[in-house]
């Protein structure tokens, strides 16, 4: 992590051989520019640059202005000032934008600027607002009042629209009206910042739904009688997809194929392959591959994709017969599914020839068992994500007994579906004592006559 790099004391306009602001009788001012006798360190970004921040606590540290015009007479515009609280605002009074750049350290709350200066390198441009706009980019995290002179109210209402949060006209100045003022400039800047992250914050959100939309898979089960549910929940925060993938299809000859899987790790990376080996998978079995030949072709994308060759992903993947009653299984390295029975208690599907895990061992096999479903059933497929989550304070887990008795438990309290789903991963969370530190995937796929 880089090392904070401190600030420079911030340099009162008085040393800067700047003018001092005026007391209301006309003569100099005490040194209204008087630095904070400890100045905050400036907090270094991933680059390590050091960004600006602006001071948010107005009520509890002295406001401080920064003047920036040049008065060819040398005549202080700017009266002594109180904030609400009755303490006195700090001035500093810069007579250029060079200056400015150097005054304007991490406690100035709001710029007041002159509008008649000059932009430095813009020439002789008909922007006559080229002084503010340079301002704007030199200090976008200030509030910036804009000073103009009276009677020109269309150039300061432009002034706002550029983005200054008000305009005053230079003839009018008072303390009582430029306390207000700058008080109400600082307060609007928070405000536009708080809403520009908010809207910035919704975009993202709408952003991450189209791409759930996109990388979550659409089940095909059309013409099917099976229902499906699922839920799934990432492990990293913030994070849109973990390594955990699963999805469903039923082919042409009424088989309906559903998978899940798991790739090792938490990152981007695994999460990307995971949703490669998902895509993989379907245009796979919709071709017609199955079983052993499936999983072979599988583990050699895998192979081809990852970063690391020690990546791995388990997987498992279930084959339900067009009549619904029997299916075949193939785990690699995966726990296996969860079947539930009307007046039978929930059991774990057999996985005596569990094969290894996708890309751990080159012309492995995946043996494929035939197991009897019956006529009206519950079959769930998960990651172990949903049975490594601990148990209140100790080191046990629940592991997949205490799976088993939690999901017999809420099929005999009558839920089934999303609604099944939902409890049986918010038990999981609540008995770990917090959130899932591992990507959790689980699918439902029930078959009521």
């Amino acid at each position: 992590m880089p090392v904070p790099i401190p600030r420079q004391r911030a340099i009162p306009a008085v040393e800067s051989g700047q003018a001092q602001a005026a007391s209301p009788c006309g003569g100099p001012a005490e040194d209204s520019a008087t630095d904070v006798s400890a100045a905050a360190p400036r907090t270094p970004d991933t680059t390590g640059s050091t960004t600006e921040k602006v001071e948010s606590n107005t009520t509890h540290t002295n406001l401080t202005l920064l003047l920036i015009e040049d008065d060819p007479a040398g005549s202080p515009i700017v009266p002594d000032m109180l904030d609400q609280a009755g303490k006195p605002i700090r001035v500093r009074t810069a007579r250029n934008l060079t200056e400015a750049g150097r005054l304007l350290t991490d406690d100035v709350h709001c710029i007041l600027l002159d509008l008649a200066l000059s932009a430095p390198g813009r020439g002789d441009t008909d922007d006559e607002l080229a002084v503010l706009r340079h301002v704007l980019e030199l200090a976008p995290r200030h509030a910036v009042l804009a000073l103009t002179a009276s009677g020109d109210a269309e150039r300061g209402a432009e002034a706002v629209r550029v983005g200054a949060q008000d305009y005053l006209f230079r003839d009018e100045l008072d303390g009582r009206l430029l306390s207000r003022a700058i008080r109400y400039a600082v307060e609007r800047k928070r405000s536009e910042s708080a809403e520009r992250r908010l809207a910035e914050g919704r975009l993202r959100a709408q952003e991450n739904r189209r791409l759930e939309r996109g990388l979550l898979p659409t089940p095909l089960l059309d013409g099917s009688p099976l229902r499906f549910a699922a839920r799934y929940r990432p492990g990293r925060s913030r994070a849109l997809l973990g390594g955990d993938f699963y999805d469903v299809v039923r082919t042409p000859d009424g088989t309906v194929h559903a998978m899940i899987g798991d790739v090792c790790g938490h990152g981007p990376d695994e999460a990307a392959l995971g949703v490669e080996l998902r895509i993989a998978w379907r245009a796979l079995t919709l071709a017609g591959l199955c079983g052993d030949e499936l999983l072979n072709t599988l583990q050699q994308v895998l192979e081809h994709e990852r970063a690391d060759d020690e990546i791995f992903a388990t997987l498992c993947t279930v084959d339900i017969a067009p009549d619904g009653r029997r299916a075949g299984l193939c785990l690699a390295g995966h726990p296996s599914p969860l079947l539930a029975r009307p007046g039978r208690p929930a059991r774990l599907l057999p996985y005596d020839n569990n094969g290894p895990a996708l890309g751990l061992l080159p012309g492995a096999r995946w043996p494929r068992m035939q197991v009897e479903l019956g006529a009206e059933w519950s079959l769930m497929l998960y990651t172990d994500g949903l049975i490594e989550g601990r148990i209140g304070q100790g080191r046990e887990r629940l592991g997949q007994d205490g799976m088993t008795e939690m999901i017999r438990r809420q099929f005999a309290e009558g839920l089934r579906g999303e609604a099944l789903l939902r409890a049986a991963v918010n038990e999981v969370r609540d008995l770990n004592g917090g959130e899932l530190t591992d990507d959790v995937a689980v699918l439902l796929l029930d078959r009521v006559p």
